[in-house]
């Protein structure tokens, strides 16, 4: 793999500096997992098998990425279809940062020839490290099993099994996992089986993956179908309610990213929901995506960031980004194709809607850390010893986002930029690529683009775009959003104005059927504005409060009694009244209470 600086610039050998690995040194065409759970002592024990291929010769060492919470036991070597008995290796760990350690092994010379095969076998245990998380009966939703999963990104999974911990290298791999009895496992791979009486899950992918894409989790788990290669999995209490609020929007949802994208690739596009300690939201792992079971409680979150995830289909797992420094080539090209999906299911102006809540996030983001901060370039470059998680923002994808939309612009048909993102996928599947391999492909693609220098734009420049500090060069026209945006920008005009606006102004917003993009817009947009004019946040959260609550509402309250309220108290009112408002919920009583104190 090779990897630029920027357009135009002279290719250079790959580095991950978040990798101590020789991974330029070998071909890894496969590996296996042979891994024991036991609950009771929090422990992974086992063996990997590495199927490895020298590229170069006088290579007498291979080093892996491990973590100190991995223990190494011993480390053999043979050649496959050889004579001989396996040979025993030496091998040492060193410090390399503070999210993982070097694993240096001695390969024997006589067995090491560029272009033969050679397998390492490694027995290790594991112990509790940054990305195994057991969870006691207690943490767990259902509250009556323990439960353990991995996630691996960005470069925990070394932590998990000694590996090539780089986006850049991708293989197929096989595992077999031995539990308790009761214990049901997944993992992010394409085939499974189930022997009852060994109690032993098999398990394959047969496509290549990146080693931060490989997950487990065990416990007690059941499932539903929900579609033809789709099913949902979770504990027996979240079962019913995740089966209803998914239904067969998944099916319907990988259809439309189909004709969009071309053809899904992993076969199954299962979800499991996992108890709320999950670190993130949502993790793309293939086949078999992980989502946090809270997101359950708002349908509208739950659809984005499951398409979200289906995105991550074609970009991030199909093609991955070849070092962490360009993680946008994953996130802001799955971000776009989210929202093409959005587009093409849901209507031009919700997708329009989540953009605007997104972008302001981002501005807001923008003004805490200052234009000028090396956070907000798509290429981030890092020093060694940067742990790649803590440079995963709201650039990665927004700002990534608004660049391939700038890119799909320049096409002038949106349609015709679909085609080109379809051909890429089939041009790069199962590959890890760099900003340049997309520039290049994209240039090549449309060459009249090409001839007209468009790169070179000046203030749109594409190296500007990829390496410049600051908000994004331009953003997406959202006008076609304005049915859904405009309402909510209007009442928060009316809550700046010095003068309390009257009844009948505030009787034409019909909060209560406000989405839950409009009411997080509403209350962000707010608090960007803050602190507000006291003089008339009483006047108009009453009038929020008396319309969010009709018919419900028995409160009576004559101007002269109501009492200023702190423009901030005034916000949380009424987030707290939107909430119950769209949950159903009808007490009174909290408000009751802060308009007319507690014993009216």
């Amino acid at each position: 793999i090779m990897t630029a600086p920027g357009p135009g610039s002279p290719r250079c050998p790959l580095v991950d500096v978040a990798s101590a690995s020789n991974f330029r040194c070998f071909q890894l065409q496969h590996f296996h997992l042979d891994l024991r759970l036991n609950f009771a002592v929090k422990e992974m024990s086992g063996w990997l098998v590495l199927d490895l291929v020298p590229v170069q010769s006088g290579v007498h060492t291979l080093v892996l990425d491990s973590h100190p919470s991995l223990l190494i036991q011993s480390i053999d070597c043979k050649v496959p279809g050889g004579q001989e008995e396996p040979a025993s290796l030496t091998y040492r760990v060193d410090p390399f940062t503070d999210y993982g350690s070097s694993l240096n092994i001695s390969l024997p010379t006589a067995a090491v020839k560029p272009g033969r095969l050679i397998q390492i076998t490694v027995r290790y245990t594991t112990t509790d490290g940054p990305a195994i998380w057991w969870l006691d009966s207690e943490l767990t939703c259902g509250q009556s099993r323990p439960l353990v999963f991995t996630q691996g990104h960005s470069v925990c999974n070394r932590s998990f099994f000694p590996c090539f911990d780089t986006p850049a290298v991708k293989s197929t791999y096989t595992a077999t996992v031995r539990v308790p009895d009761g214990v049901t496992v997944l993992m992010s791979a394409s085939r499974s089986s189930y022997s009852k009486e060994d109690r032993v899950f098999q398990f394959s992918m047969e496509f290549p993956v990146p080693s931060y894409l490989v997950a487990l989790v065990a416990g007690d788990l059941q499932h539903v179908d929900i579609g033809p290669r789709s099913r949902v999995w979770a504990e027996p209490c979240l079962l019913s309610c995740a089966v209803k609020k998914l239904g067969g929007s998944v099916e319907h949802w990988l259809g439309v990213a189909e004709e969009l994208f071309g053809p899904y690739l992993w076969g199954r596009c299962d979800i499991v929901f996992l108890p709320p300690s999950f670190p993130i939201v949502a993790m793309e792992n293939p086949c078999l995506t992980f989502i946090i079971a809270s997101i359950l409680e708002s349908s509208e979150f739950l659809l984005i960031d499951v398409i979200h995830e289906i995105a991550h289909g074609w970009f991030g797992n199909a093609v991955t980004n070849a070092t962490w420094e360009e993680m946008w080539l994953s996130e802001g090209l799955a971000t776009y194709a989210q929202r093409r999906i959005t587009t093409e299911a849901y209507g031009e102006a919700f997708t329009c809607l989540e953009t605007a809540v997104r972008l302001d996030a981002l501005h807001r983001q923008l003004r805490l850390l200052g234009d000028n901060n090396p956070v907000s370039k798509l290429h981030v470059k890092f020093e060694s010893g940067v742990n790649p998680s803590t440079l995963m923002n709201l650039f990665t994808y927004e700002k990534g986002f608004c660049f391939v939309s700038y890119l799909s612009q320049l096409c002038r048909d949106v349609r015709r930029f679909d085609c080109f993102l379809r051909d890429y996928i089939s041009q790069f599947k199962f590959r890890s690529v760099v900003a340049q391999d997309l520039i290049d492909f994209f240039l090549t693609y449309f060459p009249e683009l090409k001839d007209a220098a468009v790169a070179q734009r000046e203030g749109l420049e594409f190296e500007r775009w990829l390496s410049g500090c600051g908000p994004p060069l331009c953003e997406p026209d959202l006008s076609a959003g304005g049915s859904l945006i405009q309402p909510v920008q209007d009442l928060c005009d009316l809550w700046r104005t010095s003068e309390p606006p009257d009844l009948q102004t505030l009787l034409t917003f019909d909060l209560s059927a406000w989405s839950t993009f409009q009411i997080v817009l509403f209350l962000d947009r707010m608090l960007d504005y803050s602190p507000l004019p006291h003089g008339n946040t009483a006047h108009t959260t009453y009038y929020c409060y008396l319309k969010l609550s009709e018919p419900i509402q028995r409160i009576r309250i004559s101007d002269q009694d109501r009492k200023p309220i702190p423009g901030l108290l005034t916000l949380l009112l009424t987030y707290h009244l939107l909430v119950l408002q769209k949950a159903g919920r009808t007490t009174t009583r909290p408000v009751q209470e802060v308009f007319m104190g507690p014993n009216q």
